[in-house]
Order: C-alpha cells, then sequence, then structure tokens
C-alpha cells in the first residue's frame, strides 16, 4: 500500500525523543534521550523525513494548554534544526475520551493506537509507507505497522515481553537497524 515517493520516519515524542516526564510541555523540563540527535541526524541524512505523531492527553487532562504544547514543540523543532535535523512534519492528538476540558473530551480517530494522525501525514509528505519506519517506547505508536507494510521498532531496553517488532535498547542500535534494512533493499 504505498502512497508517495518519501520514505520517513515516525517517531513518537515522549520516550523516544525526550525523556519521558510526566506531561511534559516546559521547554525548561526537556531533555533529550541519550543518542537522539546524533541517531536523528543519521536518519535525517540517509534520506528519511522526520515526522513525530504524538499523543497530549495532558491537554484534555487540563494540566496544559494547546498553547502550551505548540510552545514546546516550535521550539523543540527550531532547536533540531539549529542542529541540522529539519523536522517534517508533527502531528498531536489533545483528545481523551474522560478528559476534563470539554472541547478535547471526545473519542477520536488520532489517539494511538488509531491511525488517523500517521495516514494524515502520508498525504500530507507524500510518503511511501511500504519503505518507511516507525519508532516508540510503547506497542501503540508502532500501530500503523499493522495497517501497511511500515516497519516498527521499539525502543526498550528491556527485552521482557514480546513484541512483533525489532526491540533496540538505544538510538545506535535503531539507526544500525535501519541501515541494515536499507542495505537488504
Amino acid at each position: 500500500m504505498s502512497m508517495g515517493g518519501n520514505k520517513a520516519v515516525f517517531l513518537d515524542r515522549d520516550g523516544t525523543i525526550n525523556v519521558e516526564k510526566h506531561y511534559l510541555y516546559k521547554v525548561s523540563d526537556f531533555e533529550y534521550i541519550d543518542g537522539a540527535i546524533s541517531g536523528l541526524k543519521a536518519l535525517s541524512d540517509m534520506g528519511y523525513l522526520l515526522v513525530i505523531i504524538t499523543n497530549q492527553s495532558g491537554i484534555a487532562r487540563g494540566y496544559y494548554t494547546e498553547e502550551d504544547y505548540l510552545e514546546l514543540d516550535g521550539w523543540m523543532k527550531n532547536d533540531l534544526a539549529a542542529r541540522g535535523i529539519p523536522m517534517a512534519g508533527t502531528y498531536f492528538c489533545p483528545h481523551l475520551p474522560d478528559g476534563i476540558v470539554s472541547k478535547y473530551a471526545k473519542v477520536c480517530d488520532c489517539r494511538k493506537p488509531k491511525t488517523a494522525l500517521f495516514w494524515k501525514a502520508a498525504k500530507d509528505l507524500d510518503i511511501d509507507m511500504d519503505h518507511s519506519f516507525a519508532i516508540g517506547d510503547k506497542e501503540r505508536d508502532l500501530s500503523i505497522c499493522e495497517e501497511s507494510r511500515v516497519k516498527g521498532i521499539l525502543l526498550s531496553d528491556s527485552l521482557a515481553g514480546s513484541s512483533k517488532h525489532m526491540i533496540c535498547a538505544n538510538w545506535n542500535q535503531i539507526v544500525d537497524v535501519i541501515k541494515n534494512a536499507e542495505d537488504g533493499c
């Protein structure tokens, strides 16, 4: 089910690019995961579009506003761009069915593991799903792999439990897996 011409890496944000912190929304609390910057740069240099797909239920929970999220997102994209790492797009879901902010308290098609944001990004950015990857720290971050030929990589330092996806303990392993997959094509 190839769609377009660009190969991409779909990335979860919290726990994949930055250290997971309880409902992160402040720039002062943002901290990159070890190896994330060099890993993202390597993937960008390999010609992959970098696309963030993130659940941000803290908005529906009333912990922070959509504007707070957008401020942090803008800062992160600018910081990465200054390091030579362009982000092709960021897509976020602010919804949660039992959220306290009524505007965002709903069932939607964009909250992972649902895949509407992946497909929107694929259309917006002309992504070839057959030659793309999804990286996340939770199985739900890789849900697009069930509906497409996108290959999933679970970022986890634990091999406990089973996953139908490749498991990598760090960003160096992720880059190696993607390089090896390309070499095998």
